[in-house]
């Protein structure tokens, strides 16, 4: 699996954000994704993971599903956790599963993805009671709970304490050694050492 980004661009609110941009990241690698803020960094994650239409260039992925776009592959993390604090932890997870395609979420699957991200005890406790820490824990949830081969992750060590960002680094790493992708936009590293850089806005 190969994921390509080709004379990229885009613009938001009349302003070329980036443009002529180019990039790929194979199956097993992780592309962190720096520079300066307000360089694209968010923007370029949420164009891959369509939410942001592209003003030029082209996107693909060799050999994922062919009935799907990349978008569909992927899983999308940003800086806001989407969390509804009227639900409980499970359901919240409930919810995301649904809506990324799980129909009928497995009860244990959905067990064990909370008991991976440090959370297994707190499946009846309304989000509305975590902290930032726990809010972005029960965020990573979902890429364990509905398997997709892409991961765009915004900061994803923010909130996060070490003992998290350690378990984090451990999920990405068995993440890529499955195969899969991840794209991270961030300031720092993020626990994993066989990583490529792209570096937005380096010329001022």
């Amino acid at each position: 699996m190969r994921l390509e980004g080709s004379g990229l661009a885009c613009v938001r609110g009349g302003r070329e954000v980036f443009a002529g941009l180019d990039f790929s990241v194979s199956g097993g690698e992780a592309l962190l994704i720096t520079g300066r803020n307000g360089a694209g960094k968010s923007t370029l994650l949420r164009v891959i993971a369509g939410l942001l239409r592209l003003a030029g260039g082209r996107l693909t992925l060799s050999d994922g599903d062919p009935e799907a776009t990349v978008a569909e592959q992927a899983h999308y993390i940003g800086h806001l956790d989407a969390l509804k604090p009227s639900l409980t932890v499970g359901e919240n997870l409930r919810f995301w599963a649904q809506y990324l395609g799980e129909a009928k979420p497995a009860a244990d699957g959905m067990d064990a993805a909370l008991v991976a991200v440090g959370l297994g005890t707190l499946a009846d406790l309304p989000a509305a009671y975590l902290s930032a820490g726990q809010r972005r824990r029960l965020s990573i949830a979902r890429l364990l709970a509905v398997k997709r081969p892409i991961w765009l992750l915004d900061e994803p060590t923010a909130a996060l304490d070490r003992e998290a960002q350690d378990a984090l680094a451990h999920l990405m790493s068995e993440h890529l050694a499955g195969g899969g992708i991840i794209a991270a936009a961030t300031h720092g590293p993020i626990g994993l050492d066989c990583t490529r850089e792209l570096r937005l806005g380096a010329t001022p």
